[in-house]
């Protein structure tokens, strides 16, 4: 591996960047950006994947390109997770998300779930998993968090969010808590917008560093930094994650973090529209980011990289904020990078599967009432369910052909029908003509504070007297908003996954012990 004496300035600053590309190979724009401006490190998303072993030979390709022409491995990245934010294929073990996961009650579930996470990802040469997730989910109305969040409590969350990021370390794999200095208490989602979260560097300390301080005491090795403003702490204007005040000295001063620093995507329109991309890169690097990710387009690094390179000619950047963060990257890139073979009967294995679906099983939650078992095959159970769709940008593209009513009608073969997302009052009104006939209505519920059609639904269908049970697929939060005596369980996530966990809870042959960790 080549050392940092021996590289340029451009590979020195090549080794700082994280980029992606649109398709399950590799493109003509990608290795132009390796080969010319010497990136050295991935990010992997939902439309780079098909299945393991076309993951493993796309790694294996990446890795190729990188030693080839920097002569250092990359860090293969990836948001995996779990639950909502999962980008592993089909055939891999994916498991459930943190809000899941924390409401089961055992923290050893969540080291499980890192630990099973980073041996697939380690399988398949992929060394970085951007997770856990460590912000305190305090705002109901979170649009990008919420369920990727283990709870609205500092307990719950540092508990269960350092037992992950053991596991993934265990696993041979490095592990990126986000979203430093916490991302829980906004209501605005930083991949279209620029939050703010109006608090004193006191206040912070008491609820949303407290995860953080524990996990840096127990040997986190990455931290992800939040595009937010923090206007007590950062009088200047900008977010976070080019704040020299959060990133160096809050994080690496005060709370004394010695471990990789990375930014969250700077696409994202808190600073693409804000700042730009690019000089949100060189504010990131003056922060004191180490690795600073422009996730989807090549060519925004290579403007990145031009402009770093002039501020280091015009003595507005030492180069020796370059060096400190070069080194701590080879440092890590020492530890987890090396260039393996894919092991793929690791990936998806009958033990990962067996322990997924418990677990998986012992997150669904009876939030209230009392539940009433579905009879397979009966004419008196009709299953309604929502078209599934992208919520927000954090999560992976759903296949349009999971939808929850489908699924649970020809499982156990009962009546169903799937309704729009918001439904308009005229299709309501036709559901609830065809819920006369049944004497047990299931409605699986997705986000309904954004598509409030489905919320105005649930509600009729209880005040026409129905014996209905809601299944909140996305944010528990909406059950809150169901009106009348019903049933209200929680899955936390729209996926076949999760739906094949309801069944054995449906029909009464699991019951369910979860808890939420959440106020509603």
């Amino acid at each position: 591996m080549k050392t940092i004496e021996q590289m340029t300035l451009r590979e020195k600053i090549g080794q700082m960047f994280v980029t992606g590309f649109p398709s399950t190979t590799l493109s003509d724009e990608l290795k132009d950006v390796i080969e010319h401006y010497k990136v050295g490190n991935i990010i992997l998303f939902s439309h780079n994947v098909q299945n393991k072993v076309q993951l493993g030979e796309l790694v294996a390709d990446l890795q190729h390109e990188f030693t080839t022409h920097t002569g250092v491995p990359g860090f293969i990245t990836i948001d995996q997770e779990g639950g909502r934010v999962t980008r592993m294929p089909s055939d891999a073990t994916n498991v459930p998300g943190a809000m899941a996961i924390a409401s089961t009650g055992r923290p050893e579930n969540a080291y499980a779930a890192g630990r099973i996470t980073a041996r697939e990802l380690k399988a398949l040469g992929i060394n970085f998993n951007l997770a856990p997730v460590m912000d305190i989910n305090n705002n109901p109305l979170n649009p990008v968090i919420n369920v990727r969040s283990y709870g609205d409590s500092a307990e719950v969350v540092q508990e269960y969010g350092i037992a992950m990021m053991k596991g993934l370390l265990d696993g041979g794999v490095m592990s990126s808590l986000k979203h430093f200095p916490g991302h829980g208490d906004t209501n605005v989602d930083s991949h279209i917008g620029l939050p703010t979260i109006d608090k004193s560097l006191e206040e912070l300390e008491a609820l949303e560093l407290r995860p953080f301080v524990e996990a840096i005491k127990q040997g986190a090795k990455a931290i992800m930094s939040a595009h937010i403003l923090f206007p007590q702490i950062e009088k200047s204007g900008v977010p976070g994650t080019m704040s020299y005040a959060i990133i160096t000295e809050l994080l690496k001063q005060k709370l004394g973090f010695k471990g990789l620093v990375v930014s969250d995507c700077l696409e994202m329109d808190a600073i693409k529209r804000f700042y730009g991309t690019a000089k949100g890169a060189l504010g990131a690097v003056k922060a004191g980011v180490d690795l600073v990710f422009i996730s989807h387009s090549p060519s925004v690094v290579k403007d990145a990289i031009h402009l770093i390179e002039d501020a280091v000619a015009a003595g507005d950047l030492e180069e020796a904020v370059i060096d400190r963060a070069v080194s701590n990257i080879l440092k890590y890139k020492a530890e987890v990078a090396a260039v393996t073979p894919p092991q793929y009967e690791v990936v998806g294995s009958d033990v990962h599967r067996r322990v997924n679906e418990l677990m998986r099983t012992e997150t669904i939650c009876l939030v209230s009432g009392e539940l009433v078992s579905v009879q397979a095959g009966s004419k008196d159970v009709l299953f309604i369910g929502s078209y599934s769709y992208r919520t927000d940008l954090a999560s992976s593209s759903v296949n349009e052909e999971e939808q929850f009513a489908y699924y649970m009608g020809e499982r156990l073969q009962n009546d169903y029908v799937a309704i729009d997302i918001n439904p308009a009052a005229e299709q309501i009104q036709a559901v609830l003509e065809q819920a006369k006939g049944y004497q047990h209505i299931v409605l699986g519920m997705f986000n309904g504070r954004e598509n409030k059609g489905q919320l105005e639904l649930a509600n009729a269908l209880v005040a026409a007297g129905c014996k209905v049970t809601v299944v909140a697929l996305g944010r528990p939060y909406d059950l809150a908003l169901i009106q009348g005596e019903c049933a209200k369980l929680a899955a936390f996530e729209y996926s076949r996954n999760a739906f094949a966990s309801l069944v054995p809870v449906l029909t009464g042959e699991v019951l369910p012990t979860a808890a939420l960790t959440i106020e509603l």
